[in-house]
């Protein structure tokens, strides 16, 4: 069985609770207890305890589980300390190696430390527990610091998303999921939400950086400015639909696309490959050669499809077309409020097909990009 790990915010949660208890109390603690959102408790220990008569500062160091979590090992510090304003609150703020927001449409304001909302809750209800016990009736400042955050950031989305210098404390449910699939979706909600806010009407959107160098070397697009769909297309759609863009561009391989092609809006492997299927139904609507059909059956990859196809002289242009009219079903089908093109390119062969309002949609994306940099 799968061993789960713990957030950021599960453990900013546990050390500003263990540094709250030894401020209030001035006995040392090394081992704490909360509850997560999931209802799973997390038994922290506790490490790097630092104790003065007006502060404290304390860590737990971050297990991600079985997940291949970069922050798996990483600080996370709590440093709590007494606030002299006549009143009973929390104060949170972040420090070294916590980002900080600098665009709209993530989950906290411009300015603000990137420690996300449930996390900021979590911190709340166990620093909040912790001064009822003492029947401490004053305010406490908890600063959370990440060391480690700072070089960890850029292998994150988080540059990309415009949260500076460090990570972002984040956490809905307070565990750590191996491969959790709810993160995927999560990234491409908040990539979505965030280019709506600063007032993007269309978006680009790829399965990932395959055709980076082609789209940057034909049409001077940077892909990696897209946002990435993974295998999750049809749930992309639908997120892009609600947040009200007006138009999606979908630019993509034609090994994922041909399964879209095929009716399948989740591209995972697990659920099936038509990929090699679907280009022989399309070739077989414009010739019925029962050889060049065998052959593509023995294909492993699309590319070699392509190769095959293109041995027949005017073949690959009606085929790719017909298998873009097939994308573009899909990908429309009960998705009416919003407007969907396509580019569809192979590593080998480049461009294979386009819809006929996909350059618009790129020029137009080029623009709104210019005009939120």
């Amino acid at each position: 069985m799968a061993r789960y790990g713990f957030t950021t915010g599960s453990c900013s949660a546990a050390a500003a609770k263990a540094a709250s208890y030894m401020l209030l109390s001035g006995k040392k603690k090394e081992s704490i207890s909360i509850e997560t959102p999931k209802g799973i408790t997390f038994d922290a220990k506790i490490t790097d305890i630092k104790i003065s008569e007006s502060e404290v500062s304390c860590a737990v160091i971050k297990d991600g589980g079985d997940d291949p979590d970069i922050t798996t090992g990483a600080h996370v510090f709590a440093r709590v300390s007494y606030l002299d304003d006549g009143e009973k609150k929390i104060l949170i703020s972040g420090g070294v190696g916590v980002g900080v927001v600098t665009r709209p449409g993530l989950d906290q304001p411009v300015g603000e430390a990137a420690i996300n909302s449930t996390p900021r809750r979590m911190i709340e209800k166990e620093v909040l527990e912790v001064m009822e016990l003492f029947d401490y009736q004053g305010s406490l400042n908890v600063t959370i610091s990440i060391p480690e955050g700072v070089e960890l950031a850029k292998k994150t989305f988080n540059p990309k998303l415009g949260i500076k210098d460090g990570i972002s404390v984040l956490g809905t449910t307070g565990i750590v999921e191996p491969m959790s699939l709810e993160a995927i979706r999560d990234t491409i909600f908040v990539e979505l939400r965030q280019k709506r806010a600063l007032g993007h009407d269309y978006v680009a959107v790829s399965f990932g950086n395959y055709g980076l160098e082609f789209m940057k070397r034909t049409y001077d697009f940077d892909l990696d400015k897209s946002v990435k769909c993974s295998n999750f297309v049809g749930d992309t759609v639908k997120m892009a639909k609600e947040f009200g863009f007006r138009g999606m561009l979908l630019c993509g391989h034609i090994g994922k696309l041909s399964k879209v092609a095929g009716g399948m809006l989740n591209t995972h492997s697990k659920y099936g490959d038509c990929r090699i299927e679907v280009i022989k139904e399309c070739v077989k609507k414009y010739l019925n050669d029962e050889a060049l059909l065998k052959r593509l059956s023995e294909c492993v990859v699309t590319e070699d499809a392509v190769d095959l196809i293109d041995t027949v002289e005017g073949l690959r242009e009606r085929v790719m077309d017909e298998m873009m009219q097939r994308i573009l079903e899909n990908l429309r089908r009960g998705n009416g409020e919003i407007e969907i093109e396509c580019m569809m390119y192979s590593n080998k062969h480049g461009l294979l097909a386009k819809s006929d309002g996909a350059m618009d949609f790129l020029d137009i994306i080029r623009k709104e990009m210019k005009s939120y940099e």
